[in-house]
């Protein structure tokens, strides 16, 4: 997962539909841990696009 800081607003939606609960909202960013598997759900609930994955192949 990767997080464009100058968009994200820090709001938590990709945090709320993380299945595997990964991401931290923190102060005004958001960051991934080492247990976010890229499955991509967190970039459809980001309201302004900031979040991205690159899928492992």
């Amino acid at each position: 997962m990767n997080v464009d800081s100058k968009l994200c607003i820090g709001c938590g939606a990709c945090a709320s539909v993380c299945p595997v609960n990964a991401i931290e909202v923190a102060d005004t960013y958001v960051r991934a841990d080492k247990n976010c598997t890229n499955c991509g759900i967190c970039t459809k609930s980001c309201p302004v696009g900031a979040v991205t994955v690159e899928r492992k192949l």
